[in-house]
């Protein structure tokens, strides 16, 4: 039987994680499977990758081959270096004791640079959190100054307007003053005529008497 370390996906639509498993090759991907072994969720930032280290190895170590992906998150744990380490005890290469101060050795290692990245993605989170404020103030100070503009135009025309409707009141003034002058000189015309029509009449009726008398 050819056995697999393989994932068995868990969780719900766009939000999967995985089950890292033993199963047989023949066996679908997600259907029955000899053992589980560890978590492996992608959604975090870094990845969330738990496996139970000696049961690991002891698959590889019993000829289990992992999938692609399962490779690469044995090796970022560190269980594919531990089984070469030990394979090199086997050969002769090295003791025991020699295989762990080098794994002990990479793990410092491995465990300095997990650190370095956790606190550089901290680092750009903030970052990027102090970007989006500023471009969020920018935002603000936009619309505040498009908004100031709207109501600088705003007023600039009402001051146009009322420029605009004192221009167009002076000829109407101007119109009814002379309206008005014109109205009190006929007035004026018609009263004095009417004034000196009477005593145009009374000369001529005094000047006709005379000319009997003689």
């Amino acid at each position: 039987m050819s056995v697999k370390i393989r994932l068995a996906r868990k969780g719900r639509k766009k939000q999967a994680y995985y089950h890292v498993v033993v199963a047989d090759s023949r066996s679908p991907r997600d259907g029955r499977f000899i053992e589980k072994i560890g978590v492996y969720n992608p959604l975090t930032d870094p990845a969330t990758i738990d496996i139970n280290f000696e049961k690991a190895l002891g698959w590889l170590q019993n000829g289990a081959q992992p999938t692609e992906t399962c490779r690469a998150i044995l090796k970022y744990k560190g269980v594919m270096m531990k089984k070469h380490l030990l394979e090199g005890v086997s050969k002769g290469a090295f003791d025991e004791a020699e295989a762990d101060r080098r794994f002990n050795e990479w793990l410092k290692g491995k465990e300095e640079k997990i650190e370095m990245k956790k606190s550089g993605l901290e680092k750009l989170g903030e970052d990027a959190r102090k970007r989006r404020l500023e471009a969020e103030k920018a935002i603000k100070e936009s619309r505040a100054a498009e908004y100031a503009k709207k109501l600088a135009a705003l007023a600039a025309e009402a001051e146009a307007a009322a420029k605009a409707a004192l221009a167009a009141e002076t000829p109407e003034e101007a119109v009814a003053e002379a309206t008005e002058a014109v109205e009190a000189a006929t007035e004026e015309s018609a009263t004095q005529a009417e004034t000196e029509a009477p005593a145009a009449e009374a000369s001529e009726e005094t000047a006709e008497e005379t000319e009997k008398t003689e």
